[in-house]
């Protein structure tokens, strides 16, 4: 059975940090794309970051690019979102989301960041 389980989530003021967690299991982590998308209210989901298979390259959205850090440890099928520099726009539920090698997409429940003074 494939889980992901996201944690980290929380109310932060703006400019200050959070990082989020997304352990894996039920599937080969380490061959998977990783990635983290994010649901802001009444707008639609949107890609935030992504680490590819085996971790050597990773891609961001252009407006997290140089506040967001992905990282991934294939030896703790986990995957961290380091958010530095938030925004109230930062605010969403943020999604883990897996790409398998056969091309199969799983999701977490999402959790919850809140950006506001």
């Amino acid at each position: 059975q494939v889980q992901l389980v996201e944690s980290g989530g929380g109310l932060v003021q703006p400019g200050g940090s959070l990082r989020l967690s997304c352990t894996a299991s039920g599937f080969p982590f380490s061959t998977a794309a990783m990635s983290w998308y994010r649901r802001a209210p009444g707008q639609v989901r949107e890609f935030v970051a992504s680490s590819f298979r085996g971790g050597s390259k990773t891609n961001y959205a252009d407006s997290v690019k140089g506040r967001f850090t992905i990282s991934r440890d294939n030896a703790k099928d986990t995957v961290w979102l380091k958010m530095n520099r938030l925004k109230p726009d930062d605010t969403a539920v943020y999604y883990c989301n897996a790409k398998t090698q056969d091309d199969v997409d799983y999701w977490g429940q999402g959790t919850q960041v809140t950006v506001s003074a």
